[in-house]
């Protein structure tokens, strides 16, 4: 059975679970059932591999049980990323190699199992800001979840999500288990409202395939080509790359619509990845009849097309792709590195991402070119981006020309994976985003605005 076959299995069985989920009697009926279709779905697509994500899970558990919680988000961490490049190399010590749907639940498992341990430690090392009152600690307390043993083993094999993401928090999961049921949840609104998009997408995706594909890069054919037609030929390839992974993430979001998942009320202005941020709205909310409150599910929006196809500047682009992974890279790697670190935040996040993808060296190539990408398109912006409406406007424009070609070109990396056939493409189109990259750096740094002596000692 070929992976696709099975990817669109695994997918069309998820979201056709999700009314059986959110109309179960009860949060251990839910939690049980959610457990049940997962462990079917994961024997189904990884049979005897199904041994690695149970280690995974397992031994986690034991660790944030065991260990004190301001130390188990470490261990947690350096087991779940030590288990990973492992089960990568897992055919070097005898192994045999594993299956591609296998190593995407791997991927999200290891997400969900460090995700949970830096709740755990988050909730027992919760700092007063100065601005908070004795409500919003309480708030804070009984938001963040302490969960035990049997409920992290549930949360790995909860079947939403498994193998495509979106990264959920356990608390997320705590509350569609404990979602009421006479909520009036916009499950159809939303779902129509992703599913009107998916025959555009496929039709892209369809007609780029036809014509284009990555095993013709690497054939000796492809180098006698036009310079123009080698540097163009990325485009499309990053238009397949990118509507096959739209139409995936657009079928975890309707897996999660119709079980209920990330459904909180609309007051409590909730963020992806991250759930609601206004906790006092969310308290008024449970003593209000569920009938009346408005629901939203911006916590498992995990995709915003017109952001990655329209935003101006890669930060923008970067923001509206794999929303919840990105959420996840932030909360638990970005954001806990030292400000000290300046630039070095970035690249070190970056490099956490392109271990996560894998072992490749075209993931590295590519996401180590990102912060240089970043720092030249922040220079030029604070440059350049001045003047009339008219002339930011322009500008803005020709940085997402850039910005667009900027990926076409790191989606090599992607899209070929060994190091050879990814500098070879790259040379064949003689570096030229990276010379642009270069360049832009020395134009941003020659003309960089100098700040006046005033300034610098106030």
């Amino acid at each position: 059975m070929s992976d696709d076959l099975v990817y669109a299995i695994l997918l069309i069985v998820s979201v056709g679970s999700g009314p059986l989920l959110r109309y179960a009697p009860g949060p251990d009926s839910r939690k049980y059932l959610s457990s049940i279709i997962g462990l079917c779905l994961i024997t189904f697509a990884c049979q005897k591999e199904i041994l690695h994500p149970l280690l995974v899970s397992v031994v986690n558990c034991v660790l944030i049980s065991v260990l004190s919680p301001k130390k188990c988000h470490i261990a947690s961490f350096i087991w779940c990323f030590s288990y990973l490049a492992f089960f990568r190399a897992a055919h070097l010590f005898g192994f045999s190699r594993p299956h591609p749907v296998t190593n995407a639940l791997q991927l999200f498992n290891t997400l969900r199992m460090i995700g949970v341990s830096f709740e755990v430690h988050d909730k027992s090392c919760m700092k007063r800001r100065d601005t908070d009152t004795d409500e919003d600690v309480e708030l804070k307390q009984n938001f963040q979840m302490k969960p035990t043993f049997v409920d992290i083993l549930h949360y790995s094999l909860c079947y939403i999500g498994l193998f495509t993401g979106p990264y959920f928090k356990y608390r997320t999961y705590y509350d569609m288990l404990h979602i009421s049921s006479d909520a009036h949840i916009p499950v159809y609104d939303n779902c129509i409202r992703r599913i009107k998009q998916l025959p555009y997408i496929a039709l892209a995706y369809i007609v780029s395939s036809y014509f284009f594909n990555i095993d013709y890069v690497k054939s000796d054919e492809f180098d006698s080509n036009p310079f123009w037609f080698r540097i163009f030929y990325m485009v499309p390839m990053f238009q397949i790359f990118r509507s096959r992974l739209y139409m995936a993430w657009i079928m975890s979001e309707l897996m999660c619509m119709t079980a209920g998942l990330g459904a909180y009320p609309l007051d409590c202005k909730s963020k992806c990845g991250e759930g609601p941020t206004n906790l006092k709205a969310l308290k008024e909310c449970e003593s209000r009849d569920p009938k009346s409150v408005e629901y939203d599910f911006e916590t498992i929006h995990n995709l915003d097309i017109w952001g990655c196809e329209l935003a101006p500047t890669t930060r923008e682009g970067l923001r509206s792709w794999n929303m919840s992974v990105q959420y996840w890279l932030a909360a638990c790697v970005h954001r806990r590195l030292p400000r000290s670190y300046g630039p070095m935040r970035v690249a070190i996040t970056m490099g956490v991402s392109a271990f996560w993808h894998g072992i490749h060296p075209g993931y590295y190539l590519s996401f180590l070119t990102v912060p240089p990408i970043l720092i030249a398109e922040d220079l030029m912006i604070a440059r350049f981006r001045q003047g009339s409406a008219t002339q930011r406007h322009l500008f803005d424009w020709a940085c997402w020309f850039f910005k667009m070609r900027g990926f076409d070109y790191n989606c090599m990396g992607f899209l070929l994976l060994t190091f050879d056939d990814t500098v070879s493409y790259w040379s064949s189109i003689y570096f030229i985003p990276h010379l642009i990259i270069v360049i832009f750096l020395l134009v941003g740094l020659a003309l960089k605005p100098k700040k006046s002596k005033e300034k610098k000692t106030e």
